[in-house]
């Protein structure tokens, strides 16, 4: 039977987790087993700079950071279920990837 797998990425966890609490109870509703929603590894992503504006001061520097969260979740495909993903409000910050596999 072919599966769905639904990819989530985004920079703030808490949407992340409340739009996969809502594909989990969509699932539970039909009546489907799905697995996940998996964590997979945080991607750190950092960037050093000085502090002073012009570059000859004092060797202070920033340290920022951006972190990206994923997810992933298996679905059996069905028409009923993925109907309903495609009409949940996904946020600007969520990346959504979902494929099919046999």
């Amino acid at each position: 039977m072919a599966k769905v797998r639904i990819k989530l990425k985004s920079l703030n966890i808490e949407e992340l987790n409340k739009l996969c609490d809502q594909i989990k109870e969509i699932a539970s509703k039909a009546g489907t087993p799905a697995s996940g929603p998996v964590p997979l590894p945080t991607k750190k992503i950092k960037v050093t700079t000085r502090k002073s504006p012009c570059g000859d001061g004092t060797a202070t520097f920033d340290n920022y950071e951006m972190r990206i969260h994923s997810r992933l979740i298996d679905l059996p495909a069905d028409d009923r279920i993925l109907h309903a993903i495609m009409r949940l409000y996904i946020p600007r910050s969520v990346t959504i990837k979902i494929e099919m596999k046999e």
